[in-house]
Order: C-alpha cells, then structure tokens, then sequence
C-alpha cells in the first residue's frame, strides 16, 4: 500500500517526462528553424552590403572584373557570377552539406545557401553566399541534457514539497485517523476532532461525529434490549420448565399426557438454548466480550474433552489426539470455551456410532474432524438455523457462533471434506 501523495505524484512525473521527452525535438526544430531565419537575413544582407558598396567604387569594366575574381578567391563561402540578362534567376535560399576541405579530419557540415542577383554597374551578377549552421547533434545533446537537468530539479522539488505538504495539509487527516483507531464502542467515548481550515476534512469530522453518535446510541439501544431480553425471556422460560417437570412428576398422569408434556418438555428446552444462543449472537455483534487475554488452548481443550468424554463413549466415537502442550492464542476465554465445545457437540451429534474423530492443536492451528459420508454445503454451512443433517436436537446456531466467534478474534475458520472426513479448520 502507498500514500496518497504517492499516488498521485508518480503520474505527474510520468506526465512532466512525456512532456520534456517530447520537447527536445521540438526545441530542435524551433531552434534549426530561427537559426536558418537568421541566415538567410544574414546572407541577403552581405550580398546587398557587397553590391552597394561595388556600385559606389565607379569601377571600369576592367577593374571590376579583376575585383570581382578577387572576391571569389579571397572570400571564402562567396562567389559573384556575372549572367546575361535573359538568364535571370529567382532568388532561393536552400540548405546544403558538404566537407570541410580546409582541415585535416574530414567533417561533414551543414551550410545555409543563397542565390540572389544583383546589379552591379548596370549589369546582373549571381551572388551565391553560404554560411555554416551549427552542427545538428551538439545542439540536440546540449537541449537534452538541459531539459534532463531541469526534469530532475522538478523530481527533487515535488519529492521535497510532498514531504512538507503531507505534514502540514494532511496533519488534520491524521489527527482523525488516530483518535478513530483508538475509539472502542464499549467505552463509548465521545471523540472530539480538531477544527481544520480546510473544507473537505472539516466535512469528514462533521459526518463521522454524526455517524459515530448515531452508532453509538443505536449500540445502546442494543445491548439494553439484549440484557432486557437476557433477563425477561429466560426467566419466564425457566418457570415454565420447572412447572413442567413438577407436572410430569404427577402420578395421574396418562401415558398419552405424559408423551404430551415430555414433547413439550423437549421444545421448551430446544426453544431455552435458541434463545441462549441468539441473544450470545447479539452480544458478540455488539463486541459485548472485549476482554481477551492470552488462552491456554491446550488447557481449554483437554477441558472440554474430559467433560463431553462420556457422550463419546455413550456412541463409541474413536477419539485420535495430538494436542500440543503450551499452545497460546490471544482471544476471549468465554467466546473461545464456547467455540471449542460447539465443534466436539457437533462431532457428537453428526458422527454416527463407533466412528472416528481425530483432533489436532499446534501452535498455529486446531483442526476437528470427524467421520462422514457426503461433503457438506460451504456455502450454508455456518449460516444461521442451516442444518446439514435430520437431526433435530440441535439449534441450528452452533457453527454460526463459531463463525462468529472466529471473525470476532480474528481467526480464520475453514472446513473440507476428503476420505469420508469433515474436517474444521482454524488458523489463529
């Protein structure tokens, strides 16, 4: 994961190097194009320049035709050509290459050509000027490596201005970040955000104070109804179940009034431990149990071994052991007591007589299984009231709360089927 900044400034940068990449051409084309502008000025003024200044020596025919050889020999890059007058020519600029023949190591090199004519004495001549053009490469390698120094300057200029920038604007953001991680539901304190000038995280203080007081008054409302229906729905059921065993107790009763009150007797049970089982849903979703501390897993699964041993025996259940001594998991110990003893009741319940049960604990995991006949639905299998077998004695809730649970201490809960096992997975 990346800072926002981050984020947001490689883009930039990638832009800004498109953008530079793409302008060295564009500056050599630019630059190539005045530079050329500049010679042909250049060249129509010395042409211009040479004739008016012949014009004024009044030379004869003569001496300006020895002038004019002169000046081709003595002027390098120049030559003055004397054309009849039906052969005029329109001026042209153009660009040539061509050797160096002046230097001992051959350079090819550009050269910017005019041909123009003039009238010196009454008579038309064909000046030709060329003049050297700055070699293409150099000047290529001088822009490149100007824009490289002026794109790192930028690199170095936004790295150092995100530094700062992300400590004074985003200092508001995580002022509100760290109080929100401190913020626990079951104290219910009241968070406070710093006043920022800046719009948008003022916006965000303002609506998660109004989320975070509705969320906790909603949290009220919950655990009040949770306790109330704690206490108001197991006592009247706890009446009832005693009147029901003092009925039975009658020996007037019919055997067909007896069946009756013992079926009755067996749905109020069933109804007791539905009723136990959502409202411990209700307290884990409410984060009701928020005290963890360092288990004994070890211990808490012998525990649990030795009280449900005799239901094992009372169906012949094989029980294959390796538990690790010493293993330690951070969760809480009710929720943990109870996720343990929910996996073996259903090893209990779904394994039919003399099967198998093996059972594992190391010191990142704990596996359950048991012997089986079909794979079970993954998908519904730690929904609520979802039962994957006929038997009826159970909630439907024993796997949700292990789920639950799981999720609740954040460890991660799984299940698979192979050789005719149903095995449960957690991985603290």
């Amino acid at each position: 994961m990346k800072p926002l900044l981050s984020k947001t400034t490689k883009p930039f940068l990638i832009y800004v190097l498109i953008i530079l990449i793409i302008s060295i051409p564009v500056y050599y084309w630019v630059v190539d194009a005045i530079w050329k502008g500049e010679l042909d000025e250049h060249n129509i003024t010395i042409v211009e320049k040479t004739a008016f200044e012949f014009n004024h020596l009044n030379l004869s025919e003569s001496e300006l035709e020895k002038s004019v050889l002169l000046w081709n020999k003595i002027q390098p890059g120049t030559n003055i050509e004397q054309i009849p007058f039906n052969s005029l020519k329109k001026e042209q600029t153009f660009t040539v290459e061509k050797q160096k023949t002046f230097v001992d190591k051959p350079e090819i090199e550009r050269y910017r050509c005019l041909k123009k004519v003039v009238y010196i004495n009454h008579k038309p001549f064909l000046f030709t000027v060329e003049t050297n053009i700055e070699e293409s490469h150099e000047t290529i390698a001088v822009i490149a490596a100007i824009t490289v120094f002026f794109f790192m300057l930028i690199v170095l200029g936004l790295l150092f201005l995100n530094r700062k920038l992300s400590t004074s604007i985003w200092k508001p953001f995580r002022n509100t970040l760290e109080k929100l991680k401190t913020f626990n539901l079951n104290t219910q304190n009241k968070i406070e955000f710093d006043s920022t000038d800046i719009i948008e995280f003022e916006e965000l203080n303002l609506s998660l104070k109004r989320l975070i007081e509705h969320n906790v008054s909603v949290y009220k409302t919950q655990k009040e109804f949770t306790e109330n229906a704690s206490h108001e729905l197991q006592t009247p059921l706890a009446i009832i179940k005693n009147k029901l065993d003092i009925l039975m107790q009658n020996e007037d009763l019919t055997e067909k009034q007896y069946q009756i009150a013992e079926e009755i007797n067996r749905a109020l049970t069933r109804s007791s431990r539905i009723n136990k089982n959502l409202l411990l849903l209700a307290k884990i979703e409410n984060l009701q149990f928020a005290e963890n501390e360092n288990l004994p897993l070890s211990e808490l699964l012998h525990q649990s071994l030795e009280i449900l041993k005799e239901h094992f025996d009372q169906k012949h259940i094989e029980i294959q052991a390796e538990i690790m001594d010493s293993v330690y998991a951070t969760g809480n110990r009710t929720l943990t007591e109870t996720l343990i003893n929910n996996l073996l009741i259903n090893v209990v319940r779904h394994t039919s007589t003399n099967g198998t049960s093996r059972i594992e604990l190391s010191q990142q995991q704990m596996m359950i299984s048991n012997s089986g006949s079909f794979s079970l639905n993954g998908d519904n299998l730690f929904k609520r009231f979802s039962k994957a077998s006929t038997d009826h004695n159970g909630s439907g809730l024993g796997l949700a709360i292990v789920k639950e649970i799981c999720t609740h201490q954040g460890w991660i809960l799984d299940y698979y089927f192979k050789d005719n096992q149903h095995t449960f997975f957690i991985k603290f």
